[in-house]
């Protein structure tokens, strides 16, 4: 699927999140988005585990 329908269909979920069930809707949509994106790169192998860690350590392994 083109990464622009990908956009347009999350933007729109976040929409009618914030618009149906206000502020705490649309942050609880966007972060469970979030953890959905980070399981679905863990799992196509785009990401290990040990740079997802350093990544939220803040640490840069590229040195």
């Amino acid at each position: 699927m083109n990464l622009a329908i990908v956009g347009l269909v999350v933007g729109m979920a976040l929409g009618f999140a914030g618009y149906f069930g206000g502020f705490a809707a649309f942050l609880l949509v966007a972060a469970l988005g979030l953890v959905g994106f980070v399981l679905g790169r863990l799992l196509e192998g785009d990401i290990e585990l040990g740079e997802l860690g350093d990544l939220l350590r803040g640490r840069d392994r590229r040195r």
